[in-house]
């Protein structure tokens, strides 16, 4: 395999909803550029893509496949990602790392919501687009509708280039307006017959054929002045006024494929190598300190990688981006995240398993390699006197939690390093040790994602473990003031034990003012601040703690003991055993022995009087608030909304975006727990959600009467 220069690359990302077709479309592909000798599918189980077992097993995408084709001289890398939003880290990774988008609608549905979360994608980081509408041979397909759809959807941006002329069973010709030509083909699919547009679709034809010409020319002057002149572009000025339409995304072509039956494959692949940008015309990639690095052969070498592959007896799989300069086997590089060195012993093209061997790989090409030391995903490696890092891949916040353990507790260690392995192949799967709910966690995009990981652990692994929901990290608070004291005496021969100590305990909110004066039960208090001290709880809120002690009652040197004592019982609330947060605790008054006094004596009387104090106080449990924002389909808004109140959601707003609702709610986290499985079943797969912490807010009563419960059968049944 030849060397190619970065003016001859380009670099792909297929994206598309669950069952739009693109492994079936990667491979017609590849088999049309002589890269594999047949077309395997998804049912044999034999695509160049899918070639993990968990794929095979359930038969979806589940990691991005990277593979290239070489085309008209020009190399095409490309990177077909899974379709389920559950995936959906995969699909980001792929963006950020290639130039151009083909975003593939399934003929029978049209533009679903994935297909929506995709575009968002790619509108977030500036992507290209091109539309590509598969299974015309679909009976339920409605090429019309689906257009129209996809016009309200993207507006007058999306710009077709060709149409079928029937769809369903009997498909096999369309009309191509960009070149003005009648593609068909056999029922082998392949290699097309072409021919002048029929006299009853010219009219169709020229319309469509107009209009791609004025979307072409408003993106150049010279052309859109050359349209004035002459109304008309050739076909090299309209190939070029649609590359620069790609580039800003002032249009979005839409192609027509069938690919199962390899019709249009071909063609399509055409626009690809002469059409769509290089990696030169792309905007030009930011390091982590806000640096421009051009993609340039001849610059300082430096690979960014941003997939690592787990593989049967071969190991770690590491693929990259060459940002800039060219890599060579037997380069040695340096970790800039790590410090450590790595020599690249060998290079490949990927393309699937299928690994090519080759010698060197310059600026914007894509590639892997085995064997590295230490190189985790989202690492750079630099030649000589470079020292770039890279941080652009931004992913989605999880939105499916369970806790995990394994069966036998003796393979716990072996469970984490499975899991910590794995996260190298998808850094959407994020793992949490949390001391706070004394469970390991593990965070995900979907029920299926993480189902995907069990799976695998259980298979390819062989640990059995078990999920279960996640506890609820709750909080508790005060909403009135209280007082208590507590004397904490201790003689057993020698030196004994003693501190006493008076505290008043009220709620606190950021700005209020110190205080002056209490009254409990007809008795008045007043206070003279010695010392404050406002303590940022590392899990949220605040704890103030003044010390107002006069007369020498107790020494200034036993205040950080009372203060532990009191962080002591914050850590775990006399209610539920959750942290405590927004008290303020005043210190007033205590005594103290001239030989038994010690901290130890202090903390544990400051920790009983602060435990009975609280929970005179109007104790109240605050639980996780989330903004949840839900993209559904019209007709299931109903039933969305019905099971969202059964949750004690609160709507906040609802809007219409690109051809859906988005609801705007306010959730418990609590009732977040099986929401996606929920919002599954309810609308076929066809919504979407995404989810970030809000707040905390007071559960209503009943609820807090449930946990506390709950909370006293736990320790009673750990006391049995």
């Amino acid at each position: 395999m030849r060397v190619y220069q970065t003016n001859e690359i380009k670099n792909i990302a297929l994206l598309g909803s669950a069952g739009s077709g693109k492994t079936t479309l990667a491979e017609s592909m590849l088999f049309e550029s002589g890269i594999t000798k047949r077309r395997g599918s998804v049912e044999a189980k034999n695509t160049v893509s899918d070639y993990f077992p968990v794929e095979q097993e359930y038969g979806y995408s589940v990691f991005p496949t990277v593979f290239h084709t070489e085309w008209n001289n020009k190399k095409l890398n490309i990177i077909d990602c899974p379709g389920s939003d559950d995936f959906v880290g995969g699909a980001i990774t792929a963006l950020n790392v290639t130039d151009q988008a083909v975003i593939l609608i399934n003929g029978q549905y049209g533009p679903e919501v994935g297909t929506q979360n995709n575009f968002r994608y790619t509108e977030k980081i500036q992507k290209p687009v091109i539309f590509l509408i598969n299974q015309l041979d679909s009976e339920k397909c409605d090429f019309d509708s689906i257009i129209n759809s996809m016009q309200d959807i993207y507006g007058s941006k999306c710009v077709q280039v060709q149409y079928p002329l029937q769809t369903g069973a009997m498909f096999n010709s369309l009309i191509d307006v960009l070149l003005m030509k009648k593609y068909s083909w056999s029922p082998e699919g392949g290699a097309p017959t072409i021919e002048d547009i029929p006299a009853e679709e010219m009219d169709k034809a020229l319309e469509l054929h107009k209009t791609l010409v004025e979307a072409a020319a408003e993106n150049d002057e010279s052309l859109m002045e050359k349209f004035f002149e002459s109304e008309t572009l050739t076909e090299d000025e309209m190939r070029e006024g649609i590359r620069k339409g790609l580039v800003t995304r002032s249009v979005f072509p839409v192609f027509c494929v069938c690919a199962g039956k390899d019709m249009g494959v071909r063609r399509l692949m055409e626009f690809l190598g002469n059409v769509v940008p290089f990696v030169s015309e792309m905007p030009k990639v930011h390091n982590s300190r806000g640096e421009e690095v051009e993609p340039n052969a001849a610059g300082p070498e430096s690979l960014y990688f941003f997939k690592t592959g787990m593989e049967p007896h071969i190991g770690e799989v590491s693929y990259f981006k060459v940002m800039s300069g060219k890599v060579k086997v037997g380069d040695d590089l340096t970790n800039a995240d790590r410090g450590s060195k790595e020599r690249i012993a060998q290079i490949y093209a990927c393309a699937g398993a299928t690994r090519i061997p080759v010698d060197e790989l310059q600026a914007g090409d894509i590639g892997c390699t085995v064997k590295l030391k230490d190189v985790k995903t989202g690492n750079t490696l630099n030649g000589k006197d470079c020292e770039n890092k890279y941080d652009f891949i931004k992913y989605p916040n999880p939105k499916y939690s369970r806790a995990v353990s394994a069966v036998n507790e003796q393979e716990t260690e072996k469970m984490m390093v499975a899991i910590t392995r794995m996260r190298q192949e998808d850094p959407t799967w994020v793992v949490e040790q949390s001391k706070e709910l004394r469970q390991t966690i593990v965070h995900g995009q979907g029920e299926f994602h993480l189902r995907t990981l069990k799976w695998r652990i259980e298979n390819i692994d062989k640990i059995q473990i078990k999920f279960q929901e996640p506890r609820i990290p709750y909080r508790e608070t005060i909403t009135k003031s209280a007082r208590a004291d507590y004397r904490h005496k201790k003689q057993s021969g020698g030196a004994g034990q003693f501190g006493e100590v008076h505290l008043i305990v009220e709620p606190y909110a950021e700005g209020m003012p110190d205080p002056t004066t209490f009254k409990f039960n007809g008795q008045e208090f007043k206070m003279n601040i010695k010392g404050k001290e406002v303590v940022d709880l590392e899990w949220g809120g605040k704890l103030v703690f003044i010390n107002s002690v006069v007369g020498g009652a107790i020494d200034t040197r036993f205040m950080p003991a009372i203060l532990k004592g009191i962080m002591e019982r914050m850590e775990q609330g006399p209610l539920t055993g959750s942290y405590a947060r927004d008290v303020r605790v005043i210190v007033y008054d205590g005594k103290m022995h001239p030989v038994d006094s010690n901290e130890l004596s202090f903390m544990l009387a400051a920790r009983s009087a602060f435990s009975e104090a609280f929970k005179n106080a109007g104790p109240k449990i605050l639980e996780p608030i989330y903004d949840l924002e839900v993209y559904v389909p019209a007709d299931f808004m109903g039933d969305v909304m019905g099971d969202l109140q059964g949750r004690r959601a609160m709507i906040m707003g609802m809007d219409s975006e690109a051809g859906y609702q988005k609801l705007q709610v306010k959730i418990p986290l609590k009732e977040l727990s099986n929401y996606s499985i929920s919002l599954s079943s309810i609308t076929g797969g066809r919504a979407s959600f995404t989810t970030k912490f809000a707040s905390y807010e007071l559960v209503p009563n009943d609820i807090q009467q449930q946990l506390i419960q709950e909370h006293e059968r736990e320790i009673a049944e750990k006391e049995n």
